[in-house]
Formats: C-alpha cells, sequence, structure tokens
C-alpha cells in the first residue's frame, strides 16, 4: 500500500462525515515499508510542511551480500556475493562513518527532481543522470540484531534521509552489497506507533473522529505565541502585529484568543506578518 492509497481511504470518511475532500499526508513512507503516516485533514494540510521536517526513527533490516537497483527488496538484483565472512565487529567498525552531518546520495529510484523530471522517471526509461548529493543528518545508528546476513537497525535522522542509500552505503563500506530488506518508521516528529491508529481499525470505527489531533499538540514543539482579540483581528486582515522581545524569533505559530491555530507568521523587523492564515473551522 502507497502512502496515496492511505490518503484515498482517508479521504472516503472525511466525504461521508464532512462532505470535505481535503486530505493530505506529512511525508512520504516507500510501498515497502509501514509504520507511521502523518495524515492531515482539511487546513491542516496547510501544515504539511511543518510538520514533516520533524526527526525520523526507523527500524530497518539490511541483507548483505546482495544489491538491487532501487537498493531495496522490490527491486532487480543487480550482484550478489557471500557475506559469511562478515563480523559483527566490521559492522560496527563501518557504522560510525554515516553519523553526523554527511552528503548522502539519494537512490536513482526516488522522487526527487533532477531538470524536472523525477529521478524513477529517468530510470525507468533507461536514463543514468549523475546524482547531487544532499545534506542530510543521522543522529544515531544502533545495532538491534545480527544473524547474518540480516542486520538489524534503529536509525534516527533528519527528514530527507534515505534508509535505502543508508542500506545501499553499508554495503559498499564492508565491500560486498547490501539492500534495505525491511523497513519500518517508528517515529516521525512527536508521532510515534504508540500513539498511532492501524489504518484498517480506523476504517471501521465510527467514531473516528476521536482520533484526530488538534494543531496545539500536534506542533507543541514548534516556536508559538498567544493573541489577543485585537491582534488577531489585525492578522486576520494582513496587517503586522508589533513583536514582543520574549517572543519566538523568525516564524512562530498565532493562536486565536479562543485557542484555535490561526496563522503562521514571519518576523519582519520588530513586527509579525502573517505568512498564512488558517482561519479556524467551526
Amino acid at each position: 500500500m502507497t502512502s496515496h492509497d492511505v490518503v484515498a481511504r482517508v479521504r472516503r470518511l472525511l466525504r461521508q462525515a464532512t462532505g470535505s475532500k481535503k486530505v493530505g499526508h506529512a511525508g512520504t513512507l516507500d510501498p515497502l515499508a509501514t509504520g507511521v503516516l502523518i495524515v492531515c485533514l482539511q487546513q491542516a494540510t496547510r501544515l504539511s510542511d511543518y510538520v514533516m521536517h520533524g526527526t525520523k526513527q526507523y527500524r530497518a533490516q539490511v541483507t548483505l551480500g546482495i544489491t538491487t537497483e532501487t537498493y531495496d527488496a522490490e527491486g532487480d538484483m543487480t550482484s550478489q556475493v557471500d557475506a559469511s565472512h562478515i563480523t559483527l565487529a566490521d559492522i560496527q567498525t563501518a557504522l560510525p562513518q554515516f553519523i553526523g552531518d554527511i552528503d548522502q546520495l539519494p537512490p536513482m529510484y526516488s522522487a526527487i527532481k533532477k531538470d524536472g523530471k523525477k529521478l524513477y522517471e529517468l530510470a525507468r526509461s533507461g536514463k543514468t543522470v549523475e546524482l547531487d548529493p544532499r545534506p542530510v543528518t543521522i543522529h544515531s545508528i544502533d545495532i538491534v540484531e545480527w544473524q547474518s546476513p540480516t542486520l538489524t537497525v534503529d536509525v534516527t535522522c533528519s527528514a530527507g534521509t534515505y534508509i535505502r542509500s543508508l542500506a545501499h552505503d553499508l554495503g559498499q563500506a564492508l565491500g560486498i552489497g547490501a539492500h534495505l530488506s525491511g523497513l519500518v518508521r517508528t517515529a516521525s516528529g512527536l508521532f510515534s506507533l504508540e500513539n498511532a491508529v492501524e489504518l484498517d481499525a480506523l476504517m471501521q470505527d465510527e467514531n473516528w473522529q476521536q482520533h484526530i489531533i488538534p494543531p496545539r499538540i500536534a506542533l507543541a514543539d514548534m516556536p508559538s505565541l498567544q493573541t489577543s482579540a485585537n491582534q488577531w483581528q489585525e492578522l486576520v486582515h494582513g496587517r503586522l502585529i508589533e513583536r514582543q522581545p520574549s517572543d519566538p524569533a523568525y516564524e512562530a505559530f498565532a493562536y486565536t484568543p479562543n485557542g484555535h491555530l490561526g496563522a503562521i507568521l514571519q518576523q519582519r523587523d520588530n513586527h509579525w506578518k502573517p505568512h498564512k492564515v488558517l482561519l479556524p473551522e467551526a
């Protein structure tokens, strides 16, 4: 099931309940992967760019000795060698080079665009292009299990990190190749498997709306400020409001006097400018 398939199913629920079809997701999961997918409804779809940039956590299975054209188990095999000589010590020696701020080459089979075309479209047409490395941060890689030739690791990383590339690059560092054979996203920002709801259970729940998380909770780790009635009216009409020394810097989420998420503000000198006004829904 793809991320698009999940959105389509939730859209049916929302349309039946409200007539609205405004649903989106924050952070695509590869078809191979399972786990946390943040789904945004109605006005919250305008917040997806902010929600998706949170730190990600994954449990990944890496199979050593086999490479594929997609860097995962869904692609055609491109090489196979014996990996039985690789030890846990070899892996522990190789992993630190991937931790920290690194430049990572994305897989050729990815949705990243090159000269206006998605890489996977170019790959499927038989074209090979020079890939541009992307800066990512891998905070930690913890070994969970090593059963040759399969390695299971927990990875904490920045948004935009390709775990498929990490698996491939680890295989190259070990000199035998590797591919990603399983992936679970265990957390995305403040959202984790522990507080997620399974899609099938959601579809069968007559009270499915009880699972909707208010923006104030979903964005609890984001800079915010509370507006007065006068300030809110100024923002609604696109006007600047004065920024206080104690306010956050650069960007903040503004809440209305009655507690709704009302706007996204950007700093302009000593004032706040409304960047996006999200009128509270009834």
